[in-house]
């Protein structure tokens, strides 16, 4: 499972385990957690990267109705690799 260091608006550094990823609507998203399980809390990043620039740049995703749908779709993701 890959890490992936992050860097915050405070400079502050974090590390988060790669658990999965999607692409939804020409968007890239990214299911995180600090601990290599699906059982940890997770969270969901959406790829915010301008064209311009060579570094990517991730938020977290806040908004309730994006979150809900890109969950389902992580949901179904995870579940079928579970099988």
């Amino acid at each position: 499972m890959e890490q992936l260091e992050f860097l915050t608006d405070d400079n502050e550094k974090v590390s988060f385990y790669v658990l999965e990823e999607t692409r939804v609507n020409g968007v890239n998203y990214l299911l995180v957690s600090e601990q290599d399980s699906l059982d940890a809390e997770c969270y969901i990043l959406k790829d915010v990267s301008s064209q311009e620039s060579a570094e990517a740049a991730y938020e977290f995703v806040e908004d309730d109705n994006e979150l809900d749908s890109v969950f389902k779709i992580f949901q179904e993701l995870v579940d079928d690799e579970e099988v």
